[in-house]
């Protein structure tokens, strides 16, 4: 797991930079023909979890890139609460990701692009836990492109 520090204080380029290391993770996905959907927890400015879609390869319809970043987190830190941490993710959660989100009490979750019928939005669920952050639409069209591209090639 590679530590790596960012030091830029404004806010939105910190999201924009965490963001297309979330995307790099999302092409590891799609060079495995997965769901292009990647994730990083960033916590003290330092990526503590990574993970994009394994569900095929696992063949677990539960190994979403937010689930494998948030066990690599847990694993790094040495615990299972992510407070302080910011999960980082190419698409909006569904409601199994954003559930988890709520039992890891992750600060802050910023997403790309939204889901518009899986993700946890749509169902007008509240599921985030009441301390965490949301913020979407962080090089949203950079990480549509990418399921667009994916699903138009599947048909």
């Amino acid at each position: 797991m590679s530590f790596y520090n960012f030091e830029n204080t404004n806010p939105d380029e910190e999201d924009i930079h965490y963001m297309k290391l979330a995307l790099a993770e999302a092409q590891k996905a799609l060079a495995e023909d997965e769901i292009p959907i990647g994730a990083i927890v960033v916590c003290k400015n330092r990526i503590v979890g990574r993970g994009y879609n394994l569900t095929e390869r696992f063949n677990d319809v539960t190994a979403h890139a937010e689930m494998q970043a948030f066990t690599s987190a847990a694993q790094t830190i040495g615990g299972k609460y992510l407070t302080g941490c910011t999960l980082y993710v190419t698409i909006e959660p569904c409601v199994m990701c954003a559930g988890a989100s709520y039992w890891t009490q992750v600060s802050r979750i910023v997403y790309g692009a939204r889901e518009e019928k899986r993700g946890f939005i749509s169902k007008n669920a509240n599921l985030l836990h009441p301390k965490t952050d949301l913020k979407g639409g962080v090089l949203a069209d950079e990480c549509a492109l990418l399921m667009k591209n994916f699903f138009a090639k599947k048909r």
